[in-house]
């Protein structure tokens, strides 16, 4: 059943867009999020908060329009769970319902896979759910003496949302956001400041690294800093490091990574979610089964080794000192490991090399966003029987697995993974095996 045209109200600009309104069928939606039409001229206009099959009324010129009014509504429009959604730039996609969202995350994945002549069976993905993220980046902005104004970035553009929930968010984060607007009001003693709060939920608080403090003036004063340490005593938090500097500590961060307690670094990486994190070191485990000897490439704190160092002996490496320290700080929790030895090593500079790989029948590789192009490269040249590849951008994963089919492998099976919910982005798990 189709809802009845309504007025669309949720431009966070008030001043109607430049050109007349036009009237458009959405047929899909498009990488970004936004509905994708036709226009007159024959080429796609993209229009925000639209869903497929609607009628809709947009304003604007060239290809980037606003939404104005819905004349005939989807039957997968729901309406959106946060009071920011249509302003705030963090979600895009909180109108439509679960089901036909997820399925268009899993088809964007088939067709990026797609277009690198890739194909592969691909499992039901793994979905987060509202209420579950563990790790959020707030700005904040200058607001009154005792708060500062906190939270995204709004859509398109550098003007700052000021929220005061955050469904997406673990409910003890959102319930900190009074408390974190407390603690960024004396960032601003310096007016070019423009901090962003990285927020992360450990098994002992939060943990909180403030970046994008002007520090040309000498950084932040003494009363600064000793203000800063009053509101996270007042909160509760864990710690507050200024770009990594010590700020505030009351409890050592840490989580538990499969069977050992890490103790983390200040801004250390880790997956979004708790359960997706659950989801892939299974899924990684299972796939690892059997192995003999195992490397783990972009290891970082040891989402995977730990896992991984229950099945075989591991070589484990990362480019971040502070975070193999971390890992191999945490061997001493998990007794019982088949033996892990870990490296400070620069993967992109200095890969590890397929003469090294000799021993190794499993690898896996989880690279930051611009992907493992020399690690594969090396992978590819290997004896290596099995790899695995973790990524968060599935165009550069797709790239470097299509390095690693010329050679020889074949991408066996893929699983999706959805933990930035409401958001363009998937992730997943890839296995490969010659």
């Amino acid at each position: 059943m189709r809802s009845p045209k309504h007025r669309f109200k949720g431009r966070p600009d008030p001043r109607p867009a430049p050109g007349p309104p036009v009237e458009f069928t959405v047929d899909a939606v498009g990488g970004e999020g936004d509905g994708v039409a036709a226009s007159d001229r024959g080429g796609p206009v993209f229009i925000p908060f639209t869903l497929p099959g609607e009628r809709v009324v947009a304003q604007g010129s060239g290809d980037r329009r606003e939404l104005v009014e819905v004349l005939e509504a989807s039957a997968e429009r729901v309406p959106p769970p946060c009071p920011h959604f249509f302003a705030c730039g963090g979600c895009a996609l909180q109108h439509w319902a679960a089901e036909p969202y997820l399925v268009w995350k899993v088809e964007r994945l088939r067709g990026t896979l797609a277009r690198q002549h890739i194909e592969t069976e691909i499992l039901p993905a793994f979905a987060a759910g509202p209420g579950t993220r563990r790790r959020v980046g707030l700005h904040a902005r200058k607001g009154t003496a005792g708060a500062a104004r906190l939270g995204y970035k709004a859509r398109k553009s550098w003007d700052l949302v000021d929220i005061a929930v955050c469904p997406i968010a673990d409910p003890r984060i959102e319930a900190a956001i009074p408390a974190l607007k407390r603690l960024a009001a004396p960032l601003f003693e310096h007016p070019r400041s423009a901090p962003t709060l990285h927020v992360t939920l450990t098994d002992t608080g939060l943990d909180i690294d403030i970046t994008g403090v002007e520090a040309r003036s000498g950084g932040l004063s003494a009363d600064a800093r000793s203000q800063i340490a009053e509101h996270a005593a007042a909160a509760d938090l864990a710690r507050v490091t200024l770009a990594g500097d010590m700020a505030y500590l009351a409890r050592q961060p840490t989580v538990r990574l499969g069977p050992a307690r890490v103790a983390l670094p200040p801004g250390a990486f880790l997956q979004a979610t708790a359960g997706a994190e659950a989801a892939m070191t299974a899924f990684v485990g299972e796939s690892a089964a059997g192995a003999s000897r195992i490397a783990d490439l972009y290891c970082g704190v040891g989402t995977f080794t730990f896992r991984l160092a229950e099945i075989a002996p591991v070589y484990a490496a990362d480019f971040g000192a502070g975070v193999v320290s971390a890992l191999t700080g945490a061997l001493a929790t998990a007794p019982g490991l088949k033996g892990v030895t870990a490296e400070a090593r620069d993967l992109v500079r200095r890969p590890m090399l397929a003469d090294e790989l000799k021993k190794v029948d499993v690898a896996v590789f989880d690279p930051p966003r611009a992907g493992a192009a020399e690690q594969a490269f090396e992978l590819a040249k290997s004896t290596v029987p099995r790899v695995i590849g973790v990524s968060c951008n599935p165009a550069t994963f797709a790239r470097d697995a299509r390095t690693l089919i010329d050679a020889g492998f074949a991408l066996e099976r893929v699983l999706p993974v959805d933990q930035f919910l409401w958001s363009p982005h998937v992730e997943l798990v890839g296995v490969f095996s010659r």
